[in-house]
């Protein structure tokens, strides 16, 4: 399993919930987890999110591997440059 910390305003969408566990090993199995496990997420998913895996922040980088001991962070969508 894989502990999510949901960034500021993402945690309402799983009824105020800051941390939820997931079964993933890649970043795009994860967004699918998410998506099937907290129905609430689904409408920003779809938009699009920023994940913050061990420091380093991806942005469909659907084959990205993630350990069961990764920090992972779900951000709203990260935009600039």
């Amino acid at each position: 399993m894989v502990k999510v910390r949901l960034w500021g305003s993402l945690a309402e969408m799983t009824d105020g919930r800051t941390e939820v566990e997931v079964e993933a090993g890649t970043l795009r199995e994860l967004l699918d987890a998410l998506a099937r496990d907290h129905p609430g997420l689904k409408p920003q998913l779809d938009r699009g999110v920023s994940v913050s895996i061990d420091g380093r922040v991806y942005n469909d980088a659907w084959f990205t591997p993630i350990a069961p001991d990764s920090e992972v962070v779900l951000l709203r969508r990260l935009k600039g440059g």
